[in-house]
């Protein structure tokens, strides 16, 4: 049998090179202090919908990571439901999309709440509920008997298998739960941050369920970031960005399993693409940034609905140049109407003329740029 990091003599006392991690660490925590205070100035409105495309990503790309795709249309509905809040084009979701929505979001809504052997089973029954693939197979809401051979995660055809990693016997599964379960929920020195990264490296190598150990896993480290952070609101989402870094994640985790308990490379993999993921939010949320600069700007400035309607459609991804014809008809006005309107804009330093010619006289709007 291959060698694994469980196996050590001293597991699970990890260690890592502090000096290598601090840096990244402390710059990570700026970053991330940073986006929320910038999220905190936003408007309820803006807030509920950047948390709803966060959730919604962090579901789907959660399981995609394992290979099921869920509706999108099916996922926000269900989390938009379930947080209280209307939006446009609501649809009914079956079971199973309401199942691993309802997991995700115990885990970051009450985030607060100490994890137990009680509710992982429950995270774990409502992934697998009667209506997902291969349930009929799988031992719900328990840790797994092993009854069909030792837990292995395996990736090629049969007669050619290659065993990536071998999970501890299951008779050995109380006692590491319970292990795992007193520290997770322990408060210590340990930065949070870290916390969360050690947290779902430990429970993803134990694999105490016959599957959706990797979902779990993402989920109780989520559930570790709210803490950390003290807010059930998520803003920026680790299960997207590691969906984008798929292959290096399976890779610095097989890695970690084979080795010693010097843990330091796959916390500087996890402390990076927690980075990466915050950064993905601020560069997606720019836009969101600018509008709410520019309406703080101008709050004083007298602009009629259609000034308002064009403001706001503008930076999102308008096609080609804006003439005074095109604002006509979007604004559903006469073409003098739409002249007046953007020569006012204009005069107020809202909007410049375009500097390239042409036959058609063309207008930029002027947001701020961060």
């Amino acid at each position: 049998m291959k060698h694994y990091i469980y196996q050590e003599s001293d597991w699970p006392k990890f260690h890592w090179d502090r000096d290598v991690i601090a840096l990244p660490l402390a710059a990570v925590h700026n970053r991330q202090g940073r986006l929320f205070g910038r999220m905190e100035s936003l408007g309820f409105p803006q807030r509920d919908a950047a948390v709803l495309g966060t959730l919604t990503s962090d579901v789907i790309k959660s399981s995609e990571i394992e290979g099921e795709v869920l509706n999108t249309q099916q996922v926000r509905s269900s989390i938009a439901r379930r947080l209280g809040m209307e939006i446009a084009g609501m649809v009914p979701a079956d079971r199973r999309v309401d199942g691993v929505v309802e997991m995700a979001l115990e885990a970051a809504q009450n985030y607060n709440k100490p994890l137990t052997k009680e509710r992982l089973f429950q995270w774990h029954t409502l992934l697998f509920t009667p209506e997902s693939s291969g349930t009929a197979r799988i031992k719900t809401g328990a840790w797994r008997d092993d009854a069909k051979g030792p837990m292995q995660v395996v990736s090629g055809a049969i007669g050619g298998e290659n065993v990536h990693y071998q999970a501890p016997s299951a008779e050995l599964l109380p006692a590491e739960m319970d292990a795992f379960l007193k520290w997770v929920n322990t408060t210590g020195d340990e930065d949070p941050l870290l916390k969360a990264a050690i947290a779902h490296l430990w429970f993803v190598t134990i694999h105490p369920f016959d599957d959706g150990n990797g979902r779990i896993a993402r989920a109780i480290a989520d559930w570790a970031l709210a803490r950390a952070e003290a807010s059930p609101r998520r803003f920026y989402s680790m299960s997207a960005q590691i969906r984008k870094e798929r292959n290096k994640y399976y890779s610095i985790l097989e890695q970690t399993q084979k080795g010693g308990l010097d843990i330091t490379e796959w916390l500087s993999w996890f402390i990076g693409c927690l980075a990466r993921a915050i950064e993905d939010t601020e560069n997606s949320l720019s836009i969101v940034f600018r509008k709410d600069r520019f309406w703080k700007t101008y709050a004083s400035c007298e602009l009629n609905e259609r000034q308002r309607l064009m403001i706001n459609k503008l930076p999102d991804g308008f096609t080609g140049k804006l003439t005074s014809t095109k604002w006509a008809k979007i604004a559903d006005c006469s073409q003098d109407t739409a002249q007046r309107d953007i020569m006012d804009l204009v005069e107020k330093g809202i909007m410049r003329k375009d500097s390239a010619g042409g036959r058609s006289t063309s207008y930029s709007i002027l947001l701020p740029d961060k």
